[in-house]
């Protein structure tokens, strides 16, 4: 049997939950052929209408795949899309959900973060996301603070608590995969985070190396790292204050991410971790738009929600 084949069994079954009278296009390129070719072999068992869509490598995250692959996209009932360059924010995903598909996007996704991310028990993960937000939900400010430095305070007020459980049963309903974690756009936040995991461009960092941001009234003020501070400086070129933006405050709930391998698509949903990001919250429920979205991991964070300490939940 495949090495990927468990895990694409809980993609297609648990997940996406395919059913026998509902059609199926799995979207790859030429670089994803394999994990492509592994969920198409476990639809293709479920339903008679299940098609692999191909095509070569997009250029740029975003960037709207060919035509024909947006008509396929629109015309299924599920969805998923391992792929090299993300799909989740263009037009042919936001038309396939708009055309009643369920959609699952795996950007960037190797082999070893399919393996790694979807042999979960995804039903699992989707509890620990709720529990996560019950005990933050409704919660004015939260505090996180870490061994390497982090200490930071977010102000959440109206802003909704959202949750990536990787469950896509509803038809018109998207998620990334591997997932699991409960996020927030804050309407502003104080203080030092202390990335010491994984964050672009470094990868994963190695043991006592860490990048620290210093954040005032929702903007990122100071970055200890040169090439992320280029990275936000050319931003700010095109958006100016946006492109500092103190974007997310996320938890990571997949407890099968036993240790951090230097993809942030996997590494930020590690389950008792936290993820910090700077520049566009747009996508997910702020109202700030820019061209970049930075997510560093936090190790071993302590939550508080107006002050009480927050469940994590852990890897065992």
């Amino acid at each position: 049997m495949s090495e990927l084949r468990p895990a694409a069994e809980t993609a297609v079954r648990q997940c996406l939950n395919l059913l026998p009278d509902e059609s199926c296009a799995i979207v790859t390129d030429d670089e994803r052929e394999p994990i492509g070719e592994a969920l198409y072999e476990v639809a293709s068992e479920i339903t008679d209408d299940a098609v692999v869509v191909r095509y070569p490598p997009g250029n740029t995250h975003g960037e709207e795949p060919p035509a024909p692959v947006a008509a396929a996209m629109a015309g299924a009932d599920v969805v998923l899309a391992p792929t090299s360059k993300s799909l989740s924010h263009t037009r042919a995903r936001t038309e396939a959900n708009e055309a009643g598909a369920r959609v699952a996007t795996l950007p960037g996704i190797t082999e070893d973060v399919f393996t790694t991310g979807l042999d979960a028990d995804y039903e699992s993960i989707a509890a620990h996301c709720r529990d996560v937000v019950e005990q933050v939900e409704g919660a004015a400010e939260v505090r996180v603070t870490a061994p390497a430095g982090t200490d930071i305070t977010f102000a959440v007020a109206d802003r909704d608590w959202l949750s990536d459980t990787g469950i896509v049963h509803e038809s018109g309903v998207m998620s990334n995969l591997p997932a699991g974690e409960v996020f927030v756009s804050p309407e502003s936040a104080a203080g030092t985070f202390v990335v010491d995991g994984t964050m672009m461009p470094h990868g994963l960092l190695d043991e006592g190396e860490t990048l620290s941001f210093q954040v005032e009234d929702g903007l990122v003020t100071d970055v200890s790292d040169d090439d992320i501070r280029e990275t936000i400086e050319n931003a700010a070129e095109e958006v100016g204050d946006a492109a500092y933006n103190l974007a997310e405050l996320g938890i990571g709930t997949n407890v099968a991410v036993t240790e951090l391998v230097g993809s942030v698509l996997l590494d930020e949903k590690a389950g008792g971790t936290v993820h910090i990001a700077i520049g566009d919250d747009a996508g997910i429920g702020g109202d700030v738009e820019a061209p970049i979205h930075l997510d560093g991991i936090v190790r071993e964070p302590t939550v508080y929600a107006d002050g009480a300490e927050v469940e994590l939940p852990r890897v065992e």
